[in-house]
């Protein structure tokens, strides 16, 4: 194996350093919607356990009052131009029509009423939306990420997230992908130089050691 393909090549060159926790987060739940956790649907996989450790998460920032961000990808266009040149990339994205099954949010995950949700056109919930000022509103500084896929819509999220100059958390047990190859690397990628990629349990520590808020 090429050395260069080790965590010890990268820590020696001073990459996977620790973020950190900030002091007022936000859950993003990334695209648990019917038409990516349907294994029957084409864009589609089994996320039964990712969704599991989500919403241990999402009722651990509920009880907080932490806000709660769900999004979703639709296009409302027949020819699907809102979708652009990425369109033309994955034959399913015709299958995520605004108003129908497929982009409603799985009911596993179990969103409450009042709780926002994002409609996006393309990879990262910040690229094209009002998510940086959503954020910005509620002072939030910390961004702990959830959902799917790891290798898409969560690192391109995540990657979003330290650009605005928020901390991405990426929640190992909470994220998943319909290839697990392509999983592992996400979350290695991510580990290395954009999020902190942090076990469920610590995540849950974190949320329960927080006050409630006002």
């Amino acid at each position: 194996m090429d050395e260069r393909d080790g965590e010890e090549f990268f820590r020696n060159r001073g990459f996977g350093l620790k973020i950190g926790f900030g002091e007022r987060p936000a859950v993003l739940s990334v695209d648990f919607i019917n038409g990516f956790t349907d294994a029957a649907m084409p864009l589609g996989s089994d996320l039964t356990d990712e969704i599991t450790a989500a919403r241990r998460v999402l009722d651990a920032a509920r009880e907080i009052g932490a806000p709660v961000i769900h999004t979703t990808v639709a296009y409302d266009d027949d020819g699907l131009a809102d979708a652009g040149v990425w369109g033309l990339k994955q034959a399913g994205a015709t299958t995520l029509r605004a108003g129908t099954h497929a982009v409603e949010v799985d009911e596993r995950i179990g969103a409450l009423p009042g709780e926002q949700l994002l409609v996006k056109k393309y990879a990262s919930a910040f690229f094209g939306t009002d998510l940086v000022a959503r954020l910005v509103s509620k002072g939030i500084d910390t961004v702990i990420i959830l959902g799917c896929t790891t290798s898409g819509c969560v690192r391109a999220s995540a990657v979003d997230a330290v650009q605005n100059g928020f901390r991405p958390i990426v929640v190992t047990e909470a994220v998943g992908d319909r290839s697990p190859q392509a999983h592992t690397q996400a979350l290695f990628d991510l580990e290395q130089k954009y999020a902190d990629v942090v076990p469920l349990d610590e995540v849950l520590e974190f949320l329960n050691g927080l006050p409630a808020a006002r």
